[in-house]
């Protein structure tokens, strides 16, 4: 089982602690000595502060700071967890991920997302109605560009006329692409364009749409892969994605160290492959000693 760390470097209370080059350097460091399988960073560019001020989060550029992760460690593996991928132009984000992937000798995982803010879709200048037709573009552009090969592609506004991205990926034929979501649509792009499927435990008061599977439960997380395996069969697909669950614990729990070995166990037996901890603390300190914790007691027992 896998398990990587969430980094806290859009921890913005405390810059002193988690917003220098130092602070990456240290806890980059720890995170892969302790055997955490990887670091995720997350994307918000143009967050609203009604959104900030109300339960949100800011968030650093992910490619910038997995770049300064890459630079400091050799193995962790660099985890978008997760990228908006319909906020970009597909060519910028495939030349970002070549380059990354590059440079780190293949250590990219590139998490996506279609995102769910509407503030920020307006601020980029992006429909927001058309976030899950533009990920499916998206998603076929970037495969193309990374082949590093001459390619063409026709897309929604833009067309790329025998374009070449060089060096591409380390990786072949691209990073691990890991789709995340919890609805439906998500679950059918992850079998259909994904190589991973990467759904987020959700607070069980924000159950359900018509159109969303409440994951608030290992229940809801083993009905989500059973409907993954039933359209991989319905469209031939042989091999189902795996699955990596964007966190470890739902939502109010507060789960003891055999708790989360048992947790693993569960994720283990429903066939996720790994998962996210989202380590604790106010101070480096803090969240040092906490993921030198976990480590110690939940990764070095499974």
């Amino acid at each position: 089982m896998k398990v990587n760390a969430i980094l806290p470097f859009d921890h913005l209370h405390a810059p002193e602690e988690f917003v220098t080059p130092e602070a990456v350097v240290e806890i980059a460091q720890l995170v892969e000595q302790l055997g955490y399988d990887g670091g995720n960073v997350t994307d918000h560019p143009c967050p609203s502060g009604k959104w900030l001020d109300n339960g949100g989060h800011y968030a650093q550029d992910p490619f910038v700071m997995l770049s300064f992760v890459a630079a400091a460690t050799t193995t962790l593996k660099l985890q978008t967890g997760i990228l908006v991928l319909p906020y970009r132009n597909p060519f910028i984000t495939a030349r970002s991920v070549a380059t990354l992937d590059h440079f780190s000798r293949g250590r990219v995982v590139l998490g996506m997302g279609a995102g769910y803010m509407k503030g920020e879709y307006y601020a980029l200048g992006v429909d927001f109605e058309r976030r899950n037709e533009l990920f499916d573009e998206y998603l076929q552009a970037l495969k193309a560009a990374f082949t590093g090969e001459d390619f063409s592609f026709e897309g929604s506004g833009y067309s790329a006329r025998n374009c070449r991205i060089r060096p591409t990926t380390v990786q072949r034929p691209h990073p691990p692409l890991l789709v995340g979501g919890n609805a439906p649509r998500a679950i059918r792009r992850a079998a259909e364009l994904g190589d991973g499927w990467y759904p987020f435990f959700t607070h069980p008061t924000l159950s359900a749409t018509a159109r969303t599977f409440s994951i608030a439960s290992m229940e809801e997380l083993a009905k989500g892969i059973e409907y993954l395996h039933n359209h991989c069969e319905k469209i031939g697909r042989e091999t189902p994605p795996f699955v990596m669950t964007g966190s470890l614990s739902i939502p109010g729990e507060n789960l003891s160290s055999q708790g989360y070995i048992d947790r693993l166990g569960e994720l283990k037996e429903l066939g996720v492959i790994g998962c996210c901890y989202a380590v604790k603390g106010d101070t480096r300190a803090e969240w040092s000693d906490d993921a030198r914790r976990f480590a110690e007691d939940v990764l070095a027992k499974i």
